[in-house]
């Protein structure tokens, strides 16, 4: 375990709002004034760090942003209007036409769209590994690739990445390492482990309320400055601007994930022994008897948990269907997508969130037809929420 202390970054960063609000304001304004001409090509020629246009940044984003890379402790951030926006423009900025990158089965289901058949229109090839078998990983590169993709916990069956390895092959291959850090922030600092660059949807379990859409992209200040760059910056020149009300309610959001973070593992882990201990096939990175328990451990910052989400195999999907149809008329949560909410949500992966992976490739690398993925809420009473699990599980025959 690591002794790196995210929250702590986070409440170090000052509130410097001219203003003297303890809240920073909500920038109103698409485009900032100059004192003089020569003030503004200086901005445009980059040889001035001062707001030019909100689709750049403006005073609220740029705070969120300074915010997400001092819990990551990367150098800098930009803050985009989605998950899949972070995603798609770092992809783009670091692959041309004719390069190639690598990366995951199992990542979410937009992501492997993407990469699986949108990149084909720019000619950008992909190799779709089992990113746990490195010399699986290591096979896949060609003297062409750029990339290696991976998320820290991979979506939905919670294999944990080895980062350190990842990071090695990336780097002496001359590629970048890329991590989506969604399911796991705070828990795991990929940066710490070699990541060059780390995305989030922000959506998750960063806001935690779902009622926002959001993203992000932490990283080094050299590539922070390339990202928007007024003539080749991909974060520029497509615009996946973050609007400043929502960067705002996020903001104020972050303050708490560290509380947030540990109720969510506190309660995982306990749904996680309770089903194991009735024979349910559970998979949880923080049970000892996990295959990914060593390696987790030895990647995460102490204090905030092995994280909220569970995936369980209820054997068929008329079952999963079943059980978690019942579970929402019992108030346990709601059967929808996304995760990271102080209820819990629930889903079928295979016919959900991870229903861009061809059927058949969905049995191969392990997505079974009751694979059933729960992001575990905020419950305060979390004995409560068991025993109508448990007797929903009777209910059903599967215990």
């Amino acid at each position: 375990m690591n002794n790196f202390n995210p929250s702590k970054a986070i409440f170090a960063i000052q509130n410097t709002d001219q203003n003297r609000g303890v809240n920073v304001s909500i920038s109103d304004s698409a485009t900032f004034y100059f004192p003089t001409a020569q003030d503004m090509e200086a901005t445009f020629n980059g040889e001035v760090e001062a707001f030019l246009y909100s689709r750049h940044s403006n005073s609220t984003n740029q705070a969120l942003s300074n915010a997400l890379a001092a819990m990551e402790d990367t150098e800098a951030g930009i803050v985009t209007g989605s998950g899949m926006a972070a995603i798609t423009t770092v992809i783009l900025h670091l692959c041309n036409s004719g390069d190639h990158l690598i990366t995951s089965h199992t990542v979410y289901g937009g992501s492997f769209a993407f990469m699986k058949n949108w990149l084909k229109k720019v000619n950008i090839d992909v190799t779709f590994v089992d990113i746990i078998n490195l010399d699986e990983v290591k096979a896949a590169v060609k003297p062409n690739t750029k990339m290696i993709y991976t998320e820290t916990m991979a979506n939905p069956l919670l294999n944990i990445a080895d980062l350190p390895a990842l990071a090695d092959i990336a780097h002496s291959n001359n590629a970048k390492l890329v991590v989506d850090n969604t399911f796991t922030p705070m828990i795991v600092t990929p940066k710490h482990h070699g990541a060059d660059i780390i995305i989030y949807s922000l959506t998750k379990f960063v806001n935690g309320k779902n009622d926002m859409v959001g993203g992000a992209i932490l990283c080094s200040k050299e590539m922070f400055m390339d990202l928007l760059d007024l003539n080749h910056g991909t974060a520029m020149l497509l615009g996946p601007v973050m609007d400043s009300l929502r960067s705002s309610m996020v903001l104020k959001n972050l303050y708490t994930l560290h509380i947030r973070m540990q109720q969510h593992s506190k309660n995982a882990i306990f749904i996680a022994k309770k089903l194991k201990e009735k024979g349910i096939k559970v998979c949880y990175p923080g049970l000892e008897s996990d295959k990914n328990y060593k390696l987790i451990t030895t990647l995460m910052n102490k204090g905030y948990g092995y994280g909220g989400m569970i995936a369980m195999d209820l054997g068929t999907y008329e079952k999963g269907a079943e059980f978690l149809k019942i579970l929402q008329e019992k108030g346990v949560g709601y059967l929808a997508v996304s995760l990271g909410y102080f209820k819990t949500l629930f889903s079928n992966s295979g016919h959900s969130t991870s229903s861009e992976v061809p059927t058949e490739l969905q049995e191969k690398i392990g997505i079974k037809p009751g694979l059933t993925r729960f992001s575990v809420g905020l419950d305060d009473d979390i004995e409560a929420t068991w025993a109508e699990i448990e007797n929903t599980l009777k209910e059903i025959k599967l215990i």
